[in-house]
């Protein structure tokens, strides 16, 4: 199911961040990627924010010739300015290669429109006991174990794992083994304190190999309750990686295959395959696939879903959070679900503790 409505602030941002992308001078570019961010993250439609007498209100971050995009579309659907400024700068065919890179993300406006839309199927946010995909300062998050599991009560999970990176992924200071032996102490520690109310589950994100081998040795892998692989290289190639997926995915004691495509937005398209292919060995290997809510991801979404859907696919939907307040993302993984119809059942975030344990167990 595709979405019903234009998401404007999806436009404007998108139009603000051409405009960075011309800019000469590094404080004009940071002016418009910081208006860029503040339109796409609002919680409502930029309409919905008018004066009574039709004008723009002051939006933090906004500047005046942000302001005049705005107006722009909100009376045409376009922007003329930044058209023409584009045509100017020598570097459309650069900006259309980019504005490909943007398709079927979703405004913060948006994702809130999906998750008060009743007439959208799929798990809503009372359904959602857990998220299974997150960073911390183990690795390459900002937030503590004791962070993880204050917020996550907060928010009414039930659950959440930590799944900092593995060793072989250096940029993102992948965690060791020892470190890890370290970290599942003190996991166990907190549980022990938070019996009955809360579950910290001991997991990793381990790095998807050009070849589709994974980054830790099978025995490595016993060692987490819950295993997420993701690829964080050869993101920009046209080839045909529809092998080194199947290959991850059919990898012992894997459960989720994250961030499938590892696109970015306006920045890189992510992984080639068919996967179609991929999403059937999933079902076969009963690896769930991740709808990772990270706004810069938003991988897989609401128009490559219906498919995994459609194969007979679980799914994880996770924030992919390297700080507290980054525990927000799931709902855009939520709002992704809704409108692709994910049936709640097929989701693992929404099972029961017991039945997620059981399901890790078995894998």
């Amino acid at each position: 199911m595709a979405r019903s409505t234009a998401d404007t602030n999806g436009i404007i941002a998108a139009l603000l961040r051409d405009l960075a992308l011309i800019q000469r001078s590094k404080h004009s570019e940071w002016g418009y990627k910081r208006a860029a961010a503040t339109i796409f993250g609002l919680e409502a439609s930029v309409e919905s924010l008018l004066e009574p007498d039709g004008s723009l209100p002051r939006i933090p971050n906004v500047g005046p010739k942000s302001a005049l995009v705005i107006q722009e579309v909100l009376q045409t659907g376009a922007s003329e300015t930044v058209e023409r400024a584009v045509r100017e700068s020598g570097k459309a065919d650069e900006i259309e290669r980019r504005r490909a890179l943007r398709e079927h993300f979703l405004s913060r406006a948006q994702v809130v429109t999906a998750l008060n839309d009743n007439r959208l199927s799929g798990p809503a946010l009372a359904d959602y006991r857990g998220d299974l995909q997150m960073h911390s300062v183990w690795s390459d998050g900002a937030q503590s174990l004791e962070d993880v599991v204050d917020t996550g009560v907060r928010r009414g999970y039930d659950f959440c794992a930590i799944t900092d990176h593995s060793y072989g992924l250096k940029i993102a200071r992948g965690v060791s083994m020892a470190d890890v032996a370290e970290q599942q102490r003190d996991i166990d520690r907190i549980n022990d304190a938070q019996r009955g109310r809360f579950r910290l589950i001991k997991g990793v994100e381990a790095n998807i190999r050009a070849d589709g081998s994974v980054d830790m040795l099978p025995d490595e892998l016993l060692r987490f309750e819950l295993v997420v692989v993701a690829a964080h290289s050869v993101l920009r190639s046209t080839a045909d990686q529809t092998q080194r997926m199947k290959a991850a995915i059919l990898t012992p004691h894997v459960h989720i295959l994250g961030h499938p495509r590892g696109r970015m937005y306006g920045s890189r398209p992510g992984v080639s395959a068919d996967w179609d292919e991929v999403f059937a060995t999933a079902v076969r290997a009963n690896v769930a696939i991740e709808i990772d809510g990270d706004p810069a991801r938003q991988d897989i979404d609401y128009d490559l879903a219906p498919r995994a859907v459609r194969a007979g696919c679980l799914f994880a939907l996770d924030s992919d959070a390297h700080a507290t307040d980054e525990l927000q993302y799931s709902e855009t993984a939520i709002a992704h679900a809704r409108i692709a119809g994910v049936p709640r059942e097929r989701v693992i975030n929404c099972w029961p503790l017991e039945q997620l344990l059981d399901w890790l167990a078995n894998r």
